[in-house]
């Protein structure tokens, strides 16, 4: 057993974020990590729910950045299958024989796969790519009005461009005022609850950066002169990505177990009800276990991944503005629920190029931009990996996913009564018949996208008060409140273990994290 280690940092949260700091600490430093994960899950978000079998990715994970450091780490934890370097699979340079100098799949466990990106948009009862490409079934199934439209509204936008003060506007510069009605517009408000023109821009700034139409041309144009650049790609037009045989819950769950084996600590079941802070340093945290009892723990640092709103209410033994209270009180967030369905098939036809299983279809979730429904996105999980599905070869394994806000209509819902009108939503959309339901699963999560309107826009005071906190480093999605991708969350955790290697008090590198205009994704 590895020698526990005099100095303590405290981790709140056994999420991407949290538990990359543990493992970078016990490699990198002779500081001791303690994570406290008020679940008993390990992975947060990127958790791997299993059902009957079945097992379950929340929101789907492209395991792919264009960070190398990101790339090796997870590629040195689970061995890629085939014999591809992180710059090929950035690149696309993948074997067609996917096992060829590598561990085979069906007789190793702890394994990456390199997969093949495939997302499109249901809209109109019909396909269409994503992001919208310039094909000509995009436009057939467009119709000749919305074409001409759309055409015209792209030009427009090119000669007059809108000041970029909400997302409405950042899409109509980049799409024409057409394009964004018929596929953002809508879509948008459904995922955030608010119109996009409340929605500030800054969500388009870091989740889809440099995508624009004139981005698909440039990117079309690329490959028919078959040139391939990793730092010239927009990373939602990268087809290729790696992802763990069992889901990312596999990878943050060994991962786990290495800190585990080289003496870190993981608390399960630990909430954090209260932050010690003394001439403005973290010197002990309290934690609430399953039976109700609360433990002290004191510590020399303290990563924080949990939502600012509860970091501020655990503050104690410290003089907190009004004004930061309020500020962290109104942050807003959307929640998230996932229906899970086994079904015999599917009614959609695989009317793409791709070969599949029984052919069937290739997308590993698709977009559903039908105004008459509810549902936001269908995951297809046989397509993710086929180790996800119990009966890969006889069923389909699916996630249907809706937006929503604690306490409203759909989150108050009864279990039973919000998967039969997740059924129905699926059957009404020509995508599912009732009769081939097998099963069925829902999985609720709290503030699963922090979202940027309201007290969002104050939020620069809480950071400055959080960074007079000498020892304290807010990480990751909620911890920084900010829509981070996984590696992000991951990124964020290395830069705040470098920092304290380097004796270094300034977390201003920490909070730049996905500001940077080279974007970095998974999901």
């Amino acid at each position: 057993m590895a020698k526990e280690r005099e100095k303590k940092v405290l981790i709140v949260g056994a999420g991407p974020a949290g538990l990359t700091a543990a493992y970078e600490l016990l490699k990198k430093t002779d500081l001791q990590p303690v994570v406290f994960e008020a679940s008993n899950v390990i992975g947060g978000i990127s958790q791997t729910v299993k059902y009957h079998g079945n097992r379950m990715d929340i929101g789907g994970h492209r395991f792919f950045s264009k960070n190398k450091e990101v790339m090796e780490w997870w590629t040195k934890l689970m061995p890629v299958q085939g014999s591809n370097s992180c710059d090929d699979i950035i690149l696309g340079n993948t074997d067609k024989e996917l096992n060829i100098g590598g561990p085979d799949p069906e007789k190793e466990d702890r394994v990456i796969l390199v997969r093949h990106r495939v997302n499109r948009i249901f809209f109109l009862r019909k396909f269409f790519d994503y992001p919208i490409s310039l094909k000509l079934s995009t436009f057939t199934n467009m119709g000749l009005l919305h074409t001409i439209k759309s055409g015209y509204g792209f030009f427009v936008s090119m000669i007059h461009k809108l000041p970029e003060t909400s997302l409405e506007n950042f899409y109509i510069n980049r799409f024409g005022k057409h394009l964004y009605s018929l596929f953002f517009e809508g879509y948008t408000e459904k995922v955030w609850g608010i119109h996009p023109s409340e929605l500030g821009a800054d969500w388009g700034s870091q989740r889809v950066k440099g995508i624009s139409l004139w981005a698909v041309i440039i990117d079309m144009i690329r490959k028919k002169l078959g040139k391939k650049s990793v730092d010239k790609t927009e990373t939602s037009l990268i087809e290729q990505y790696i992802y763990p045989k069992y889901g990312p819950g596999q990878l943050w769950e060994y991962v786990a177990s290495e800190i585990q084996k080289e003496g870190g600590e993981i608390i399960m079941d630990a909430e954090v009800v209260k932050i010690h802070v003394t001439n403005n340093q973290v010197t002990s945290i309290d934690y609430r276990n399953a039976d109700g009892i609360i433990t002290n723990r004191t510590g020399d640092y303290l990563f924080s991944t949990m939502p600012i709103k509860d970091l501020v209410n655990a503050l104690t033994d410290i003089d907190v503005p009004i004004n930061i209270k309020r500020i962290a009180h109104e942050l807003p967030y959307r929640d998230f629920i996932t229906v899970g369905l086994c079904v015999k098939k599917l009614k959609i036809e695989n009317e793409t190029h791709i070969k599949t299983y029984k052919n069937r279809i290739p997308d590993t979730w698709i977009y559903i931009q039908e105004r008459d429904v509810k549902i936001g996105r269908l995951q297809i999980f046989n397509n993710w990996s086929p180790y996800l599905v119990n009966d890969y070869k006889n069923t389909m394994w699916i996630g249907l996913e809706y937006f929503c806000s604690e306490g409203d209509e759909l989150w108050e819902m009864q279990k039973d009564e919000f998967i039969k009108m997740a059924i129905d939503e699926l059957v009404k959309i020509d995508i599912i018949e009732k009769e081939d339901v097998i099963d069925a699963c829902q999985v609720k999560i709290k503030k699963a996208y922090p979202s940027y309107y309201g007290s969002y826009y104050e939020l620069d005071k809480v950071k400055e008060y959080f960074d007079n906190i000498i020892n304290l480093y807010c990480l990751g999605r909620n911890g920084q409140h900010r829509y981070n991708n996984m590696d992000h969350s991951m990124l964020t955790a290395m830069r705040a273990v470098d920092a304290i290697i380097k004796g270094n008090n300034d977390k201003q590198g920490i909070w730049a994290v996905n500001t940077e205009d080279n974007y970095h994704e998974t999901k």
